[in-house]
C-alpha cells in the first residue's frame, strides 16, 4: 500500500475513476455534481491517491476554508474497503491540511460512516442533511 499527494495528470485521472465508480456508479450521485470546479491539478484543492500494488484504490481531497482542513471526497474502491485505507487517506490528508496551517479538520460525513470518523476522533456537528440525495452530517476534529 502507497499514498501520495496527486502531482500527474494521469493521477488525477486514476482518482476521478475511483470517485465516478464510488458515488456516480454505486451510490447514484449525478456526474456532474461529483467533479467540480475543485478538481485540478494545483488548484486550491490537494489530492491524494492510495495504491495497493501499483493498482489505484483510493483517493481523497483537502482545502483550507476558514482556517480548516476541509476533507472531501473520499473514496476507496468496494473490493478493497474494511483494510484500513480509508484511516491511511484520512491522515494524509490531515497532514496536508497542517501543513497548510489548518489547526483543524471538518468534513460532511454520509451517516452511515459516522462510526468509522468517530473512531478517527471526529465529532458530529450538525443535525442530518441532504447532499446529493445522500444524508450526511458535518463533523470536526482539532488536528
Amino acid at each position: 500500500m502507497h499514498i501520495e499527494k496527486i502531482t500527474t495528470i494521469q493521477q488525477l485521472e486514476q482518482a476521478f475513476t475511483i470517485r465516478k465508480k464510488v458515488f456516480v456508479e454505486e451510490q447514484q450521485v449525478p456526474e456532474e455534481e461529483e467533479l467540480d470546479s475543485y478538481d485540478v491539478l494545483d488548484g486550491e484543492c490537494q489530492h491524494v491517491l492510495l495504491t495497493k500494488d501499483h493498482i489505484p484504490v483510493g483517493t481523497g481531497r483537502v482545502r483550507l476554508v476558514d482556517n480548516y482542513g476541509k476533507l472531501q471526497r473520499v473514496a476507496i474502491l468496494k473490493e478493497y474497503r474494511k483494510f484500513g485505507f480509508g484511516k491511511v487517506i484520512i491522515a494524509k490528508l490531515e497532514q496536508l491540511a497542517a501543513e497548510q496551517g489548518a489547526t483543524n479538520a471538518k468534513l460532511d460525513a454520509q451517516v452511515h460512516a459516522i462510526g468509522f470518523y468517530e473512531k478517527l476522533g471526529y465529532s458530529v456537528q450538525s443535525e442530518v442533511f441532504m447532499d446529493a440525495g445522500i444524508e450526511h452530517v458535518l463533523m470536526t476534529k482539532i488536528l
